[in-house]
């Protein structure tokens, strides 16, 4: 099974989630994507993210973009599991205060707020070091203008890296690596 977990302020009808769909879909194992509209507060969604885990009779692969790479790497250090991350948020290098205040979900125009309990959440669950790095494969683009690539390139120094010049936060190779990323989660086809 795959569960994809979606950056601060996107959602499962973002790109990504919907091309890894489709991918699936052609080759017929769509019903194992799992692609939920994460919870608002780092807590909570780190609590959703470990109910689908528990319930999954299946291997889990976790691929996770931007603020959902640091909830794929704190699930993977929880649970074991691998994780593709996908210009993921480095959160002891972020200024979390910065993102205090009133936020809308680019899919839903939902509005929601990032606390300073958030902040303070985040921090506490992020991992101080990371084990077995051959379980992690980070996917990034030099050109992000969002977070700062080089954060990422160190802090999963030593684990699976594909790191290429130009792009943005989006990640624009995606279309062009879903069948890896699917050989890595364990598929063969």
């Amino acid at each position: 099974m795959i569960l994809y977990l979606h950056g601060f302020r996107s959602g499962p009808a973002s790109s990504k989630p919907q091309q890894l769909l489709a991918r699936m879909t052609e080759l017929g194992i769509n019903a194992d994507l799992v692609y939920p509209q994460l919870r608002t507060s780092p807590r909570a969604a780190i609590a959703q993210a470990k109910d689908i885990i528990a319930t999954s009779s299946r291997p889990v692969t976790l691929i996770g973009s931007s603020q959902g790479g640091f909830f794929a790497t704190c699930l993977a250090e929880m649970h074991g599991l691998r994780a593709v991350l996908v210009n993921p948020a480095v959160i002891g290098c972020l200024k979390l205060t910065d993102f205090i205040g009133t936020h809308t979900h680019l899919y839903t125009g939902e509005t929601f707020e990032f606390t300073l309990q958030d902040a303070e959440d985040s921090r506490q669950m992020n991992p101080p070091l990371l084990t077995k790095l051959d379980r992690y494969w980070l996917l990034a683009e030099t050109g992000d203008e969002v977070l700062d690539y080089r954060h990422a390139v160190e802090r999963y120094a030593g684990a699976r890296q594909s790191v290429f010049e130009g792009g943005d936060h989006s990640f624009t190779r995606w279309p062009a690596l879903l069948d890896d990323i699917l050989k890595f989660a364990g598929y063969r086809f």
